[in-house]
Formats: C-alpha cells, structure tokens, sequence
C-alpha cells in the first residue's frame, strides 16, 4: 500500500474515531467542564497512539520494501548463475532455488516452497533417487557440522550424465539447532570429460613411453635428459634416475661427441627434422653395446620445447653383419685358395722330387738343398692352410677334454717359447666340463694364437681356462708388442696380417673353427703393452655343423 492511501485511512479513521467517541462521551458525562478535560486528554492520547503507530507502520513498511527489493535483488543474482543454487531451512524444507535448479529436477512449475526433497521427489519421478540422495547427502553435513564438498552425479532425461562439484554450507543458531543450509552446485561434467580423456591421453602416452620395447629418452634444449624409460635399465644396466637431469653429452664417447652435437643441433633446430645415428655405449658390465637413435624434435604450441628419441640395440645384428661379411670374403678366399692350391700342387710336387734326387747325387750343396727343401715344406704348408679354407670337410664333433688339448699345445709349442726366451703358464678355474669339439681342429686354433704371442716378442704368455655358465673360457694373454686399434677390426679376414713373413690364412682359418663350433673370440691390445684374447666355446652346441 503506498503512503498515500495510508494518509486517506488514517484521517477517515479518525474522523470516525472522534465521532462515536464525542458521542459516547456526551451520553455518560454530564460536567461540561469534566467533558471538556476528558476530550482534550483523549485527543492527546489519540494523536500520541495513532503517531506512533501510523510511524510503526510507515517504517515497516519502509523494512518491506527493503527486504522485498534484497529479495529481488537475491532472486536475479541466483537466476543469473550457471550453478544449482538452493536455500533450505533447518528441516530441509526448500525456501528459495533458483531457475537452473528448478530446470534441473523440472521443479518449474511446482509450488516447492515449504517442501523437503522428499516430497518434491513425489512431482518428479525421474530425478526421485536423485532427490532423496540429496536428502541423504544434506543429512550427512548436518553431522558433520561444517561446509562439505563432494560430487554428485545427475543422468539427465536425455542420457547425459551431469557431475555436480556440490558445496553444502550448514547454519546453526546460537543454541546449536539447525537454522538453514545453503547448497551451491556447479556443472563440471565438461571438465571430467576433459580430465578423463587427459588421463586417458597420459595412459597412452605412459604405455608408448614406459612399455615401449625400445629406449625411449627426452632432452631439453640444452642436451639435458628429462626422462627415460625403464628399457634403459635394460639397455645399459645403469639406474635411470641417477642420469635424468644430467647432459646426454657425458655419457657419450669421446670420438662420437661432435657427431651427436651435431646432431642435436639439427634437429632442435628443424621443426621436421628427423636424425637417425649410431652411437656406441658402454654397459654398466663393462660391455660395449651400439645403438641406433632416432631423435625428432618435441613440440609444444608450435615451438621445439626440446628432442623425444627411440634407441634400438643393433649390436647383434652388427655382429650378424660383420659375421656376414667375413663369410662372404671366405668364400672368395676359398674359391680363391682352391684354384691357387691346385694350380700350385702339381708343380710343388715335381719341384719337391727334383730337390730330392739332388740331395742323393750332389751332395756337395746340401746345405742349399736343405733350404730349398724348407721353403718347399713352406709352400706345402701355405697350400695346406688354403685347402682348409677352399675344400669343406664334415666334422665329426665328440665329447674333449679341453685342459688336455691346451696341454698338448703347449707341449708341442714349449720347445719354441723356450727357445725365444718365453714362459707359458697355465691356470685352471674350477672344474672344465666336457665340450663338444673337433679336437684337432682346436688344436689348430690354440696353435694359431699362442704362435701369434710368441712372435709378438712377448717374454710371459698367461693361459686362463674357466667354466663361465654353460660355457668354456679361454683367455690367452701376453704381454708383447700389442696390435693398433685400427687393426684389431680387421683380423680374420684372408690374407691380412702385419707380419713380415706372415701369409694372414692363420686367423682366417681360425674363425672358420670358431664358427663350427659355434664359438666367439675377442682381442683387446695396447700397443707396447700386450693382447688379450678371450675366446668362448659353448660346452653344447645346438645343432651339428656342417664345415
């Protein structure tokens, strides 16, 4: 009601209330003078109460409007949210919710003040659970006595299902009794869908990185290493966490760093560039292992933010290649050596029977024919060496004793170290199993390499046998004039050698027994220091070779 109309009651009011007063008054009073001083303290009193009371009103009326308009202005605030906003009273009757609530339960056109979920759920058969498990969850933060936060989960009519980050903020009166609670929810169903395909990316980003059977390494863009995989574990038998945040450039061997720099530059600063580089590495057992890296630029928000590679362990199939290679130049060799040694044979033999018919009838240049005889014997025995390599024998492989072969080597070489000035000792580790072999044919490989230290001007040859898992190790070591590095790579193959007298079958051959027996063999020298070779003989093969 506007102040206007309360004005035009009061005075109609009032008029009335004078009348029937003045009226009442003439009837009981008889004193003019008693009348008189009656109406006047009757007026007083009337003006002093309707005063107040017409104040009373205005003012109350003033507070209305004041609350009317927070009212409002309350009313506009929730509806202008794209949260679930609610009011509830003490005993969780609904007192105010805003449209995107009301649209959400499809509570529009309900009368829901004064209603608990409960009785809402009645209206809304499709959102009843949901309605009662608000109920449930409102209850819980009333025990609990302070603001909770949780997630709640809406299926829509149309099958979509709505995740609610729902905060419930309890209030109490002084004395502790539940006076409201405000509930406030936001739809975060597009940000679970986010994070859920987030996870989903990192789960697959985690399965290619960390089960991927390569080595997989990141760097920054100073070189420094951010992460790797657990294949490198596997790789290089070093802790991965003791090289993340240290530089690639570290570990790298000197003679492969500014090849790698190289490549690191190139592809950080290519946005599609991809770099492909052998690299050798050495294992944390000593091993040396060769890896083949593919490195390609990491990029975030179109900028190379650093470098994401995948590393292969190629050395056994550079071994199988290298095995390939020296295989290939065998066969050359062989195909070589059988047309020289029959070419060479008959003409040997008639030269070999024409030396001896001088030595019987001339004997006055014996000494001559004794050299000539000698070096005949050596061209037999060159010829021989090429047989073996051109002519392919069936081995019959048995059961041998290889600290016997070894001892019938150095008896057959003792005389000649002795000679040289040289000591040949011998250690045996544990007990040498049996081994499937050609013995003569490791004869030959024995001979072949302690000949090599002796001729190396070595003063102590050291000979170590030991059973190392379902193998035989032989380690023959001496302490000669060593073998260049550049060199080393290139023994056994035909005819290579750096003797001066040398014919380069003698290693050949030996390969050739290596690879019978399924065998491996490996130098290390330092010049003017000394060699070791290692060779490894499996004490089973796995299947009869054919040689």
């Amino acid at each position: 009601m506007s102040k206007r109309g309360i004005v035009t009651i009061y005075i109609l009011f009032s008029a009335v209330w004078l009348y029937i007063t003045d009226l009442v008054l003439n009837i009981w009073i008889d004193s003019v003078t008693t009348l008189l001083t009656v109406q006047t303290i009757k007026g007083t009193l009337y003006i002093i109460i309707t005063s107040c009371l017409l104040y009373y009103v205005l003012t109350k009326q003033d507070e209305y409007k004041t609350v009317k308009q927070e009212e409002e202005h309350l009313s506009t605030l929730i509806n202008s949210m794209v949260d679930f906003v609610n009011f509830k009273d003490g005993e969780g009757r609904w007192i105010e919710a805003n449209k995107f609530g009301l649209k959400l339960f499809q509570l529009e056109s309900i009368p829901y003040k004064g209603k608990t979920d409960s009785e809402l759920a009645q209206y809304t058969p499709f959102y009843r659970d949901a309605l009662l498990y608000c109920e449930e969850s409102d209850e819980r933060t009333w025990k609990a006595g302070k603001i909770t936060r949780c997630e709640e989960t809406i299926l829509t009519q149309t099958n979509e299902m709505k995740t609610f980050d729902t905060i419930k903020v309890p209030l109490f009166y002084e004395d502790g009794s539940r006076k409201g609670l405000v509930v406030i929810g936001r739809d975060i169903s597009k940000r679970k869908i986010a994070e859920q395909k987030l996870c989903e990316s990192e789960q697959r980003y985690k399965s290619l990185f960390e089960y991927n059977p390569d080595l997989v390494y990141m760097l920054d863009l100073k070189g420094n290493i951010t992460n790797l995989n657990s294949q490198f574990e596997v790789f290089t038998g070093h802790k991965r966490e003791k090289y993340i945040g240290r530089s690639i450039f570290e570990f790298i061997p000197e003679e492969h760093k500014q090849r790698l720099k190289q490549s690191f530059y190139a592809v950080i600063n290519s946005a599609s560039g991809v770099n492909n580089a052998e690299f050798k590495f050495e294992r944390k057992n000593g091993q040396k292992i060769i890896l083949n890296c593919t490195s390609v630029p990491m990029i975030i928000n179109n900028q190379v933010v650093g470098i994401i590679g995948y590393s292969k362990d190629i050395t056994k199939i550079k071994e199988t290649e290298e095995r390939l290679r020296r295989t290939e130049k065998l066969s050359v060799a062989g195909e070589l050596a059988a047309g020289v040694a029959h070419e060479i044979r008959n003409p040997l033999t008639a030269l070999k029977g024409f030396v001896q018919l001088l030595q019987t009838s001339n004997p006055v240049h014996k000494h001559y024919y004794d050299i000539m005889s000698k070096e005949l014997d050596r061209i037999n025995h060159i010829v021989g060496e090429l047989l073996v390599l051109a002519k392919p024998q069936e081995i019959t492989f048995q059961k041998g004793n290889v600290v016997e072969i070894m001892n019938d080597v150095i008896a057959l070489l003792e005389s000649q170290a002795n000679f040289c000035g040289i000591t040949i000792d011998i250690t045996v580790q544990d007990s040498i199993p049996l081994l499937d072999c050609e013995k003569n044919q490791l004869k030959q490989l024995f001979i072949n390499i302690i000949k090599n230290s002796i001729e190396a001007s070595s003063t102590k040859i050291n000979i170590l046998l030991a059973h190392k898992n379902d193998d035989v190790l032989i380690i023959i070591e001496d302490n000669g004039c060593g073998i260049p590095e550049e060199r080393i790579k290139h023994l056994g193959e035909p005819f290579f050698t750096y003797k001066e007298k040398g014919t380069g079958l003698g290693l050949t051959v030996s390969y050739r027994i290596l690879e019978s027996h399924q065998g491996q063999i490996k130098f290390d020298s330092t010049v003017q220091k000394g060699t070791t070779v290692e060779i490894t003989l499996p004490v089973i093969k796995k299947q009869q070779i054919v040689f």
